[in-house]
């Protein structure tokens, strides 16, 4: 059993290294968005996180059959991620368009891929107290990235500066998630 700390660092260092390019992006959308929406804006995203918390436990609870161990080898996916982000790094930026509420949580969800397969191991290997703080670590981030976000939205040039360099920093991100996922899961010990 790992220390409640240890599924705390854990937890946030996923959430942290799966949000870091949307938060750029979802900055980059506030910016582009009349402020009298941010609220509503920001509800719809904080809805499509917690739908992927949702389908990522719901997921990690269909493989309680499977060992603990074996979960570790699911630290392919981050890595081959970290290999995609790393192919796309100097590809053309996104342009970021004004979206509405709707278009806010689908984007959510479609950008969540990444998200998933750092999350259902993530969930799976504290166990059910460690599944919950996970999770509850998942959702205390996502307040203040919804908070930061709203207050970078007043800083464009730093929001195209982040969307510009992260691409180079996400590969190496998921990298350490996969090596994070295996070594918490046990695999080779």
């Amino acid at each position: 059993m790992h220390s409640i700390i240890d599924v705390i660092v854990v937890a946030s260092v996923g959430f942290l290294g799966t949000m870091f390019d949307n938060f750029f992006a979802f900055s980059a959308q506030l910016v582009v968005t009349d402020r009298a929406r941010f609220r509503r804006v920001s509800w719809a995203q904080a809805l499509g996180v917690f739908t992927l918390i949702i389908i990522a436990a719901g997921v990690g609870s269909v493989l309680t059959p499977i060992p603990t161990r074996w979960i570790g080898l699911l630290c392919v996916a981050p890595w081959v991620l970290a290999v995609h982000a790393w192919r796309r790094r100097d590809g053309p930026a996104r342009t970021q368009f004004r979206r509405g509420s709707l278009t806010t949580y689908t984007m959510t969800l479609a950008l969540g891929g990444d998200n998933l397969a750092v999350w259902i191991p993530l969930l799976r290997i504290g166990g059910s107290v460690g599944g919950i703080t996970s999770a509850v670590v998942f959702l205390g981030w996502e307040v203040l990235f919804l908070l930061a976000a709203q207050t970078l939205a007043g800083h464009p040039r730093v929001v195209e500066w982040g969307k510009t360099r992260g691409p180079r920093l996400v590969p190496f991100v998921y990298l350490i998630l996969g090596a994070l996922i295996l070594i918490e899961s046990g695999t080779f010990t």
